[in-house]
């Protein structure tokens, strides 16, 4: 069930007037609990059973792990959760991937080895929900939280429909802690979460499906050929306003669904493409996940604590990781790769940059940085490498072909969410509606929801939905 189709729409309908019933709390979180199942049996109900899986084992696992105080029997309790579910989302996910590369590997050594191919479809959000659990029993065996009071509450935090399939990726004491009381929104979260379910919406439908996609699709068609310089840009430029609006807008119609029950889930973007570096671009996109992999990855691997040299390598595999998190797939590893290498190149070059805070030196930086962001971001897109090559060739001054002048329509929109991204930089969405007139605000708020009505846009999933 997506969030763009009038099903949802039913469907929230239905949870929320259960939800601002007269019935007691917990009932209410019990029916909260099996619309959440519900909603995601809705993609394939057999794969509930591993929503289940990882529940039940990361919720005994922590109990066990508070009971004992003995470092041996702790270890072995957290390594059986990290191999429980990390063996799911291993096998879900990677199994395919790992055969191939083996026989890839075989092949260029001159053994010819043809498995019968893995066939598994990956269930959906599995990434997100794993990470949840995963953080969830890492911070009660380093004792950073305590185990949920109520197994309800926490099946809840894994389980709830908004961030379930696509994130963000909370953390419990970000989420359990307002299961415990009785929530319900009022008149002016009910309001702005409405608000934000539109503003989500309409950077999907209108924006990353009716504006972009249709170009990304065109310039990254595996049958293309040829593709001028010019084309070979514009497309990639579409395609990075298609993932953010896409993505953005996934984050934000969550964030707008959970306000109108009541419930507050984490800010997950914060204007990146008007971030200044890569570190500054990583702490405003995919915030969740960034957090998650510093927190959970990086600073367990010595983080910046053992070395220059030590901390270039624990960038490098961090960002591998989180890239290989993201699909599988090597394009996906190279484009982890790449901003491990623009990571770890920006720490290099902040200690040759004196002008690094100069204004004229800020906007030089952050133009750098939505270019590479931008060339990176074909290996994201692209299908294989090959596809990747010819892409970033013809970027690089050597396409060939015709090129399709219409096409830089597309730069209007573009436009428009950089000079936002700008212009919203050091301030957030709630601070800027709270000093637009009311006039202003409903206005924009009525363009968007009639151009919903009116798009006649492609039913298309949230790109994140594979991953």
């Amino acid at each position: 069930m997506q969030f763009n189709t009038y099903l949802f729409g039913c469907f929230l309908a239905v949870v929320l007037a259960v939800h601002r019933s007269p019935i007691p709390w917990t009932a209410k979180k019990v029916a909260l609990l099996l619309f959440s199942y519900a909603f995601y049996a809705a993609w394939d109900p057999p794969f509930v059973v591993l929503l289940w899986g990882s529940t039940v084992v990361d919720w005994f696992v922590a109990r066990a792990l508070v009971r004992t105080k003995d470092g041996a029997r702790r270890r072995l309790l957290l390594a059986a959760s990290l191999v429980f579910n990390l063996g799911l989302l291993g096998y879900f996910k990677y199994a395919g991937f790992l055969q191939r590369t083996f026989a890839a590997l075989a092949g260029a050594a001159g053994f010819h080895w043809s498995p019968a191919p893995i066939d598994v479809v990956l269930p959906i959000g599995i990434s997100f929900y794993t990470f949840m659990t995963i953080s969830y029993t890492v911070d009660v065996y380093l004792e950073r939280t305590r185990p949920a009071r109520s197994f309800l509450d926490y099946a809840l935090y894994v389980t709830f429909f908004p961030h379930l399939v696509s994130g963000p990726i909370v953390r419990t004491h970000e989420l359990v802690p307002q299961f415990e009381t009785p929530r319900r929104a009022t008149s002016a979260q009910l309001g702005w979460g409405f608000a934000l379910l539109a503003l989500g919406l309409f950077e999907k439908v209108v924006v990353a499906d009716g504006w972009f996609a249709p170009i990304v699709d065109r310039v990254y068609a595996p049958e293309l050929a040829q593709l001028s310089t010019a084309d070979a840009w514009l497309g990639t430029l579409a395609f990075a306003g298609q993932i953010f609006c896409d993505f953005a807008g996934y984050s934000t119609a969550a964030i707008g669904v959970a306000y109108t029950l009541g419930f507050t889930l984490p800010v997950n973007f914060r204007f990146p493409y008007a971030a200044v570096g890569f570190s500054d671009f990583w702490r405003r996109w995919h915030v969740s996940l960034s957090t998650w992999l510093r927190d959970y990855l990086y600073i367990p691997l010595g983080g910046n604590r053992r070395g220059p040299t030590r901390t270039q390598v624990n960038l490098m595999l961090t960002m591998l990781i989180g890239g290989l998190w993201h699909g599988a797939s090597w394009t996906f590893v190279a484009w982890g790769g790449l901003h491990g290498g623009y990571l770890a190149g920006e720490r290099i070059a902040r200690r040759w940059l004196p002008a690094w805070h100069a204004p004229a030196g800020r906007a030089l930086l952050a133009l750098l940085t939505f270019v590479l962001v931008c060339f990176a971001w074909v290996f994201f897109r692209a299908g294989t490498f090959a596809q990747a090559f010819r892409i970033c060739t013809a970027m690089l001054g050597g396409g060939s072909g015709a090129s399709h002048p219409e096409w830089r329509f597309a730069l209007i929109p573009l436009g428009v969410l950089l000079a936002s991204h700008w212009a919203l930089r050091d301030t957030t969405l709630e601070d800027v509606v709270e000093r637009t007139p009311w006039p202003v605000r409903s206005l924009a708020l009525a363009a968007m929801i009639l151009s919903l009505l009116m798009f006649p846009g492609v039913d298309r999933a949230f790109i994140y939905f594979q991953f």
